[in-house]
């Protein structure tokens, strides 16, 4: 499964005509901390960077490099599958196995950029729990309090599955 890292800004979505300047800035910031851990592509699109590790790049090291970064509200490892609902609940089951394994309960977040996906997020949501149910069933579905929630985000370049994003510098 590819994976790549989600960054989720902060502040910086509401800094309106300046924010480009801003944007420019954190990437600059990022791809120069990730710069001697191997080719990384770092674009940015939906309030969301995507850091896209080439061959041999190092992504355990990325992670601790991107969370000193400033500007940066929350992250995540992610997996990347197709924008179809047989890959989207495979990798939910597969990408979180040894989180699912270790949890008693869960729940499901859908976020669903791509509005021509034809389910919408309560939709997938279901679909996601109830494939997990049924492939781990010592889990029970507890939206309040879950050990772990998956999340799934439906953007335009793919879907994205991953657990609990990781806090950012700010």
């Amino acid at each position: 499964m590819d994976e790549i890292i989600l960054i989720k800004l902060g502040e910086m979505v509401l800094k309106g005509l300046n924010r480009n300047v801003f944007e420019a800035a954190l990437l600059r910031n990022i791809r120069r901390r990730l710069n001697p851990l191997g080719k990384f592509d770092v674009k940015t699109a939906q309030s969301t960077v995507y850091v896209t590790p080439h061959t041999g790049a190092d992504l355990d090291a990325a992670v601790e490099k991107i969370a000193k970064v400033f500007g940066i509200a929350t992250f995540s490892r992610a997996c990347v599958v197709k924008k179809e609902m047989p890959a989207i609940l495979n990798a939910a089951g597969e990408y979180l196995k040894s989180d699912l394994l270790a949890a008693k309960s869960f729940k499901v977040e859908t976020k669903r950029a791509d509005k021509h996906f034809p389910l919408k997020s309560p939709e997938i949501s279901a679909e996601v729990g109830e494939y997990l149910l049924n492939l781990y069933p010592h889990l029970f579905v507890d939206v309040h309090q879950p050990d772990i929630t998956v999340r799934v985000e439906v953007r335009d370049f793919g879907a994205y599955v991953h657990g609990q994003p990781l806090k950012g510098a700010g």
